[in-house]
Protein backbone atom coordinates (compact mmCIF):
# COMPACT_ATOMS: atom_id res chain seq x y z
CA UNK A 1 0.00 0.00 0.00
CA UNK A 2 1.31 3.56 -0.71
CA UNK A 3 1.56 5.37 2.19
CA UNK A 4 1.03 9.43 1.98
CA UNK A 5 3.21 11.42 4.54
CA UNK A 6 1.79 13.94 6.94
CA UNK A 7 2.13 16.62 4.83
CA UNK A 8 1.27 15.59 1.50
CA UNK A 9 -1.94 14.09 3.03
CA UNK A 10 -2.68 17.99 3.97
CA UNK A 11 -2.52 19.16 0.19
CA UNK A 12 -4.19 16.31 -0.45
CA UNK A 13 -7.50 17.34 2.10
CA UNK A 14 -6.76 20.47 0.24
CA UNK A 15 -7.24 19.61 -3.59
CA UNK A 16 -9.97 17.26 -2.30
CA UNK A 17 -12.23 19.76 -0.69
CA UNK A 18 -11.85 22.05 -3.85
CA UNK A 19 -12.95 19.55 -6.01
CA UNK A 20 -9.64 18.39 -7.68
CA UNK A 21 -10.59 14.50 -9.56
CA UNK A 22 -6.98 13.95 -9.73
CA UNK A 23 -6.76 14.26 -6.34
CA UNK A 24 -9.77 12.18 -5.90
CA UNK A 25 -7.87 9.28 -7.79
CA UNK A 26 -4.88 9.61 -5.56
CA UNK A 27 -7.49 9.11 -2.77
CA UNK A 28 -8.51 5.90 -4.22
CA UNK A 29 -5.62 4.30 -5.07
CA UNK A 30 -3.83 4.94 -1.76
CA UNK A 31 -7.01 3.78 0.57
CA UNK A 32 -9.17 1.52 -1.86
CA UNK A 33 -7.62 -2.05 -0.11
CA UNK A 34 -7.73 -0.78 3.05
CA UNK A 35 -11.34 0.07 3.03
CA UNK A 36 -12.02 -2.98 0.61
CA UNK A 37 -10.72 -5.48 3.80
CA UNK A 38 -12.80 -3.53 6.31
CA UNK A 39 -15.86 -3.82 3.78
CA UNK A 40 -15.22 -7.38 3.60
CA UNK A 41 -14.51 -8.36 6.92
CA UNK A 42 -18.53 -6.62 7.80
CA UNK A 43 -20.15 -7.79 4.57
CA UNK A 44 -18.54 -11.28 3.69
CA UNK A 45 -19.47 -11.29 0.06
CA UNK A 46 -17.15 -9.88 -2.30
CA UNK A 47 -19.74 -8.82 -4.96
CA UNK A 48 -21.56 -6.31 -2.59
CA UNK A 49 -17.94 -5.66 -1.04
CA UNK A 50 -16.81 -3.88 -4.47
CA UNK A 51 -20.29 -2.37 -5.46
CA UNK A 52 -20.21 -1.12 -1.64
CA UNK A 53 -16.32 0.48 -1.77
CA UNK A 54 -17.89 2.38 -4.74
CA UNK A 55 -20.94 3.90 -2.72
CA UNK A 56 -18.58 4.39 0.29
CA UNK A 57 -16.12 6.44 -1.89
CA UNK A 58 -18.63 8.74 -3.15
CA UNK A 59 -20.05 9.23 0.12
CA UNK A 60 -16.46 10.33 0.89
CA UNK A 61 -16.05 12.93 -2.37
CA UNK A 62 -19.62 13.89 -1.39
CA UNK A 63 -19.11 14.97 1.96
CA UNK A 64 -14.99 15.71 2.22
CA UNK A 65 -15.68 19.56 2.95
CA UNK A 66 -17.02 18.13 6.38
CA UNK A 67 -14.12 16.38 7.20
CA UNK A 68 -11.98 17.87 10.25
CA UNK A 69 -8.46 17.06 10.80
CA UNK A 70 -8.74 18.82 14.37
CA UNK A 71 -11.12 15.51 15.03
CA UNK A 72 -8.92 12.85 13.42
CA UNK A 73 -6.82 11.37 10.99
CA UNK A 74 -8.11 11.38 6.76
CA UNK A 75 -8.12 7.35 7.26
CA UNK A 76 -10.00 7.40 10.46
CA UNK A 77 -12.87 9.75 9.10
CA UNK A 78 -12.92 7.85 6.10
CA UNK A 79 -12.98 4.18 8.26
CA UNK A 80 -15.57 5.60 9.92
CA UNK A 81 -17.77 6.12 6.89
CA UNK A 82 -17.16 2.60 5.06
CA UNK A 83 -17.76 0.65 8.58
CA UNK A 84 -20.77 2.81 8.53
CA UNK A 85 -21.75 2.61 5.30
CA UNK A 86 -20.85 -1.30 5.58
CA UNK A 87 -23.29 -2.28 9.15
CA UNK A 88 -26.11 -0.60 7.73
CA UNK A 89 -25.95 -2.06 4.42
CA UNK A 90 -25.49 -5.84 6.42
CA UNK A 91 -28.48 -4.55 8.83
CA UNK A 92 -30.48 -3.84 4.82
CA UNK A 93 -29.52 -7.21 3.91
CA UNK A 94 -30.48 -9.02 6.89
CA UNK A 95 -33.82 -7.80 7.43
CA UNK A 96 -34.48 -8.36 3.71
CA UNK A 97 -33.45 -12.13 4.99
CA UNK A 98 -31.07 -12.70 1.88
CA UNK A 99 -27.82 -14.38 4.50
CA UNK A 100 -27.38 -15.63 7.20
CA UNK A 101 -26.94 -13.82 10.30
CA UNK A 102 -22.99 -14.42 11.52
CA UNK A 103 -22.96 -16.61 14.73
CA UNK A 104 -20.12 -17.65 17.06
CA UNK A 105 -19.90 -20.80 15.28
CA UNK A 106 -19.25 -19.69 11.66
CA UNK A 107 -17.63 -16.23 12.84
CA UNK A 108 -14.04 -16.81 11.24
CA UNK A 109 -11.57 -15.17 13.48
CA UNK A 110 -9.41 -12.04 12.27
CA UNK A 111 -5.88 -13.62 12.74
CA UNK A 112 -6.87 -16.65 10.53
CA UNK A 113 -8.69 -14.56 8.00
CA UNK A 114 -5.80 -14.01 5.28
CA UNK A 115 -7.74 -13.82 1.46
CA UNK A 116 -8.76 -9.87 2.53
CA UNK A 117 -6.13 -8.68 4.99
CA UNK A 118 -6.85 -4.65 6.06
CA UNK A 119 -3.25 -4.64 6.26
CA UNK A 120 -3.38 -3.77 10.01
CA UNK A 121 0.81 -4.80 10.28
CA UNK A 122 1.18 -1.85 8.17
CA UNK A 123 0.17 0.65 9.85
CA UNK A 124 0.40 -1.31 13.41
CA UNK A 125 -2.70 -1.66 14.27
CA UNK A 126 -2.50 -5.53 14.88
CA UNK A 127 0.14 -4.92 17.69
CA UNK A 128 -1.71 -2.38 19.17
CA UNK A 129 -4.78 -3.98 19.81
CA UNK A 130 -2.74 -6.98 20.96
CA UNK A 131 -1.42 -4.83 23.62
CA UNK A 132 -4.97 -4.56 24.99
CA UNK A 133 -6.14 -7.12 28.09
CA UNK A 134 -7.84 -10.60 26.34
CA UNK A 135 -11.54 -8.80 27.61
CA UNK A 136 -10.71 -5.36 25.74
CA UNK A 137 -9.29 -6.98 22.83
CA UNK A 138 -12.12 -8.88 21.63
CA UNK A 139 -14.57 -6.39 22.38
CA UNK A 140 -12.34 -3.89 20.13
CA UNK A 141 -12.73 -7.27 17.66
CA UNK A 142 -15.97 -7.60 17.59
CA UNK A 143 -17.10 -3.55 17.05
CA UNK A 144 -14.66 -2.27 15.09
CA UNK A 145 -13.29 -5.43 13.05
CA UNK A 146 -16.44 -7.33 12.72
CA UNK A 147 -18.79 -4.38 12.95
CA UNK A 148 -20.87 -5.54 15.64
CA UNK A 149 -22.85 -2.67 17.44
CA UNK A 150 -22.55 -3.13 21.53
CA UNK A 151 -25.66 -4.50 22.22
CA UNK A 152 -25.01 -6.96 19.37
CA UNK A 153 -21.31 -7.72 21.87
CA UNK A 154 -23.19 -8.00 24.84
CA UNK A 155 -26.13 -10.47 23.39
CA UNK A 156 -23.37 -12.51 21.51
CA UNK A 157 -21.11 -12.86 24.42
CA UNK A 158 -23.89 -12.74 27.12
CA UNK A 159 -22.38 -9.89 29.41
CA UNK A 160 -24.27 -6.86 30.31
CA UNK A 161 -23.96 -3.91 27.95
CA UNK A 162 -22.45 -1.25 30.66
CA UNK A 163 -19.70 -4.16 30.94
CA UNK A 164 -19.05 -3.76 27.21
CA UNK A 165 -19.26 0.00 26.85
CA UNK A 166 -16.92 -0.13 29.89
CA UNK A 167 -14.56 -2.11 28.18
CA UNK A 168 -14.88 -0.66 24.97
CA UNK A 169 -13.61 2.95 26.43
CA UNK A 170 -10.98 1.78 28.14
CA UNK A 171 -9.40 0.25 24.70
CA UNK A 172 -10.17 3.15 23.55
CA UNK A 173 -8.56 5.55 26.01
CA UNK A 174 -5.39 2.57 25.82
CA UNK A 175 -5.09 2.81 22.07
CA UNK A 176 -5.34 6.71 22.29
CA UNK A 177 -2.12 6.22 25.52
CA UNK A 178 -0.18 4.42 22.74
CA UNK A 179 -0.71 6.51 20.09
CA UNK A 180 -0.09 10.00 21.91
CA UNK A 181 3.11 8.14 22.49
CA UNK A 182 3.65 7.47 19.31
CA UNK A 183 3.69 11.11 18.01
CA UNK A 184 5.48 12.17 20.93
CA UNK A 185 8.15 10.05 19.81
CA UNK A 186 8.02 10.81 16.20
Amino acid sequence: MKEIKNLETGELIRRLQEGDKNAFGELYDVYASSLYGIVCKIIRSEETARDLLQDIFIKIWEHICLYNSDKGSLFTWMLNIARNTSIDKLRKIKKEGKVEILSSDNLVSIEKEQQHSIKTSILGLKELVGRLSPEQRLIIEYIYFNGYTQQEVSDELGIPLGTVKTRTRMAVNELRKVFLNLLTWM
